[in-house]
């Protein structure tokens, strides 16, 4: 979808709200919690969440991000980024497993601080803690509090959440147009939303109303957008 969503509005902020739950129920609800009321009033301080690329460890990260006094930190941020501050109750490690060396010893750093003189800390990354592949004390501090699997979610949730969305919306998608985005197209829901956008505004473009002809005609304009950029 990379010529197509240039075209499309700005990129939807992520929230809780927005965050398809399926099999993660009281991961999502500790989160709803931690977003509601003061970190340092949790017994557990420490959060990690790990699964597949796709399941929504970032959008969950990235919702969490907007709660007071949060600081969300990517995979590929800088030593400066881990530095402690008591006016930050709340940080967010993201992608983990893609610190670098120095990183890595900032983030431990920053472990050992936040248990010290309080906060908060989740971070996720791609395997669970015991197989991450960091440096040994920073995979023990991934493991200090709880645990959870990002589980993604079934082919049926994600035509049940997106036919919810396109209802709200007062989209009408004719049958079948669903089962063939999610088995012909990226599977993640953030990409799959994207390709509903999409496929809205090609519906208002074209005035032709969506069906499975429609959207094998995007899908193709796409595959040949994308040719051409690499040829």
């Amino acid at each position: 979808m990379r010529q197509l969503l240039l075209d499309l509005p700005a990129e939807k902020p992520q929230t809780l709200e927005s965050f398809v739950v399926g099999a993660n129920e009281e991961l999502a609800q500790l989160l709803q919690r931690l977003s509601q009321g003061s970190p340092n009033g949790l017994d557990e301080r420490f959060v990690y969440i790990w699964g597949d690329a796709g399941a929504g460890k970032t959008h969950l990260l990235r919702a969490m991000a907007e709660t007071p006094q949060a600081r969300y930190i990517a995979g590929d941020a800088t030593t400066d980024d881990f530095l402690y501050d008591t006016a930050t109750t709340l940080y967010l490690i993201d992608d983990s497993h893609k610190l670098t060396p120095d990183t890595q010893i900032a983030a431990f750093a920053l472990f050992n601080q936040v248990r010290e003189q309080g906060g908060c800390l989740i971070a996720a990354g791609n395997a669970a803690p015991a197989t991450l592949t960091v440096r040994e004390d920073l995979r023990t501090r991934f493991g200090w509090g709880l645990i959870y699997q990002v589980h993604g979610l079934s082919d049926e949730e994600k035509i049940a959440a997106l036919t919810h969305t396109a209802t709200a919306r007062g989209l009408t998608l004719s049958p079948g147009v669903l089962p063939y985005l999610i088995t012909h197209f990226a599977r993640d829901m953030r990409s799959l939303s994207a390709m509903l956008d999409a496929l809205d505004q090609y519906s208002l473009e074209t005035k032709r109303p969506i069906t499975l002809p429609l959207l094998r005609e995007l899908l193709q304009r796409e595959n040949d957008a994308n040719s051409e950029s690499n040829s």
